[in-house]
């Protein structure tokens, strides 16, 4: 009962991490923005694939999750 009791308490501390996260990523100055992100605009059609920004984000969990590991 102990190791649910904390799984379940380190499971909110997470998504608490991820809310906070999302909040000030709206914030964060150029990101969404970034050279290789594409974008496409024609009368109808809004079209918008951020690829350097999700290269930058993967990088940046990578290497987060690659500490907290060890």
């Amino acid at each position: 009962m102990n190791e649910i009791g904390r799984t379940l308490v380190l499971l909110g501390l997470g998504l608490v991490a991820i809310g906070a996260f999302l909040i000030l990523s709206g914030k964060l100055a150029g990101l969404g923005r970034l050279p290789g992100d594409f974008s496409y605009e024609s009368d109808n059609v809004k079209v918008y694939f951020p690829l350097a920004t999700s290269l930058v984000l993967s990088a940046i969990v990578t290497i987060l999750l690659y500490f907290f590991r060890r």
